[in-house]
């Protein structure tokens, strides 16, 4: 519950104020007169008539009524405090600043609940326990520095972490990034991240509001929730980047140990981030990068020039957005040469246009020029200037400032010298520009933007699925567990999945005359074991009768064996596509090159069912194998139309068919014609 009381207060109470501006209640009390609040201001502490000028009462029951409270007292003070600001004082806002509840201790959980139940009954707001507090135009409710430039249309910031906040804060000051808000949400024992995103999509103006979102978040509660807001929001013309924590194990039990919430796993985060339009970030760097890009005029392509007077960051830069599927086009022909006439000899504008380190203002602003003007098939312009020392750097600073003023396509100012030209630096970031110090972080976010889909339309595709076969199939279905062979065909044939004729048997006989029907040479595997080549039990490129009656043998003697599936034998490029049920995320949706690569490579990229065909696409573009899946070294690619349709029909599947926790399709044998699947398991729980 996000109230206007917490939002726009006209009167703040400090509990637990003090003249030490190193201790929390004096610092946020020392921010919130320094930030120039207007309404009335209050303090509480039983040894101080005054606190930093402000009247101090003894304890809470003898404050006026107030809008906000801020609680910097020991944990086992704050439910008190709480009970009689809420019932006597009218505070229908609260911000506890303590630490020492449910992320230590099982007691501390419990007075996090007290506090809850009190605040739910007076209908007020609680952000924490266990943060640094909220930031925004109207108050500086935060105990810590810095506090970055404010701006309406700044980034709004929302961090799991109130530490983690502070230093993204440092990260984006450097880079001139300007803000609207920062919300420190702490345990979230009432509102979380999503939470807040809900209050800034239903209450989104887009005349005045912030349209730039950064998230720092170690746990998804509502993974629903989260989607459909920043869903909503991008769809509005906002732009979302975020760091989900927790990726790796140790991480997920440390995120989890720091908040007291369980870590989500990272799989059905990335499919989540895909399906909604987030932008997925791995560092606060990263994260700042993005936020700075996206205060930017919108790239509409992929073709880069890099303006520059360093070769080397020219190459490292051009390295790093082509790693990223991005492009630095070669620039040639008249109009080069043209360029060219117009630098110091030995200039070079290929593509880095290195002006060279004895290059003027006036030649950072021509080749500037050239590429907003003249060279057409430059979708973004990325000029570097540092200080060689040979040039009056405020002179090319104004040049960089007037450029991007007035040039159509964005212009990403790289001025790595913060040393040697920090107050030239800082007079262009006060002009309201942002800097981007360090290229290659530059091109890696540039990479992410660029790669991210839009957000995913959310009509189901059914054509071709049979939905009430499927259902049919999952009730007769008696037992949970990996289900039998039959089962999984006829679950993906309902599901317009093209599959392997096969036939299954204990009886060396009938597999017999089944490849009689089907002709040789023919595969043959184990029923019964669900990692059957662990144990010998698939057998390729089986050529005769004899052959195949060997292997029967064999195979019908192997542990827990029930019986042996005989396949016609392809050929192709080996597929995977897998699904794993996660609690509260739904179906994740994995795809990737088939055999062991799916384990030895871990080459895969997740989406969260239902897939759109759109998603389905992004998820095949976004494998590093995909070169392989398109074609290469004289190889044909596969059909990637139906590679994409497969894994739309399969999180059809999936959707109706919820019982289904695990499952894959290894291998999928794919040609330039067709995709069919080779063999699957599916594990079922009802």
């Amino acid at each position: 519950m996000i109230t206007q009381e917490l939002l726009r207060p006209r009167s703040i109470v400090v509990v637990g104020a003090s003249n030490n501006v190193h201790k929390p209640g004096g610092a946020i009390l020392k921010n919130l007169i320094s930030g120039g609040y207007q309404g009335e201001l209050r303090a509480v502490n039983p040894k101080e008539k005054e606190v930093q000028g402000v009247v101090s009462y003894e304890d809470v029951s003898g404050i006026p009524e107030t809008d906000l409270a801020i609680l910097a007292i020991p944990a086992s003070m704050c439910p008190l405090a709480v009970e009689i600001l809420a019932r006597d004082k009218q505070v229908r806002a609260f911000i506890i600043l303590s630490a020492g509840f449910g992320e230590e201790t099982h007691e501390g959980g419990e007075l996090e609940n007290a506090i809850l139940e009190t605040v739910n009954k007076y209908g007020a707001s609680l952000i924490g326990p266990n943060c640094i507090g909220l930031l925004n135009m109207w108050h500086h409710s935060v105990f810590t520095k810095p506090i970055p430039l404010l701006n309406p249309k700044g980034v709004d910031l929302i961090s799991s972490s109130g530490a983690t906040a502070v230093f993204i804060l440092e990260s984006a000051v450097a880079k001139g990034l300007q803000f609207n808000s920062v919300w420190s949400v702490g345990n979230a024992k009432q509102i979380g991240v999503e939470d807040v995103l809900q209050y800034m999509d239903e209450t989104f103006y887009p005349e005045t509001d912030s349209k730039i979102k950064l998230i720092y978040i170690e746990s998804i509660k509502d993974p629903d929730r989260l989607l459909f807001h920043a869903s909503s929001l991008i769809s509005k013309g906002c732009r979302i980047a975020a760091i989900k924590s927790g990726s790796s194990e140790s991480g997920s039990r440390a995120a989890s140990s720091h908040t007291g919430a369980i870590a989500s796993p990272d799989s059905a985060v990335e499919a989540l981030f895909r399906k909604a339009g987030i932008v997925r970030c791995y560092s606060r760097e990263e994260l700042t990068t993005v936020g700075c890009i996206f205060t930017l005029p919108a790239l509409k392509g992929k073709n880069f020039a890099i303006v520059t007077h360093a070769g080397g960051p020219g190459v490292m830069l051009t390295d790093a957005l082509s790693k990223g599927g991005l492009s630095v086009p070669r620039l040639e022909g008249p109009v080069a040469e043209e360029l060219k006439s117009k630098l110091f000899p030995g200039a070079s504008v290929g593509n880095p246009i290195d002006i060279l380190a004895t290059g003027t203002p006036e030649h950072l602003g021509i080749a500037i020029d050239y590429c907003e003007n003249r060279f057409e098939e430059i979708d973004a312009i990325l000029a570097i200037f540092g200080t060689p020392g040979l040039v009056t750097m405020f002179e090319a600073y104004e040049v960089l400032h007037q450029k991007m003023l007035t040039c159509k396509k964005p212009v990403f100012p790289v001025l790595p010298s913060l040393h040697t030209a920090g107050k030239e630096v800082d007079a262009f970031l006060k002009k309201g520009h942002v800097n981007f110090a360090d290229e290659v972080t530059l091109g890696t976010a540039l990479t992410r933007i660029m790669n991210v889909p839009k957000p995913a339309v959310k009509e189901i595709e059914l054509f071709g699925v049979d939905i009430p076969r499927i259902r049919r199939i999952i009730d007769s279905i008696p037992d949970n567990g990996y289900i039998k062979p039959c089962y999984v065909q006829d679950l993906l044939r309902s599901a317009g999945i093209p599959v392997v004729e096969e036939f299954v048997s204990a009886d060396k006989e009938e597999l017999l005359a089944f490849t009689q029907r089907c002709g040789f040479p023919v595969v043959a595997k184990v029923v019964g074991p669900v990692h059957k080549s662990d144990i010998g039990g698939v057998a390729l490129n089986v050529k005769s009768a004899q052959h195949l009656a060997l292997e029967f043998d064999r195979m019908i003697k192997l542990p827990d064996v029930t019986a042996v599936m005989v396949q016609p034998m392809l050929k192709g490029t080996e597929l995977f596509i897998g699904a794993k049920y996660e609690e509260k995320f739904g179906h994740v949706v994995l795809c990737g090159l088939g055999g062991i690569f799916v384990e030895v490579l871990k080459d895969v990229s997740s989406g969260l069912a239902p897939l759109s065909y759109e998603e389905a696409y992004s998820m095949i573009h976004s494998l590093k194998a995909y070169k392989i899946i398109q074609g290469t070294r004289g190889q044909k690619g596969v059909n990637e139309d139906k590679f994409a349709e497969i894994i739309v029909r399969l999180s059809t599947l999936l959707r109706f068919a919820t019982e289904i926790k695990e499952m894959d399709i290894n291998p999928l044998l794919a040609t330039d014609k067709d995709v069919i699947a080779v063999d699957a398991r599916i594990r079922i729980e009802k």
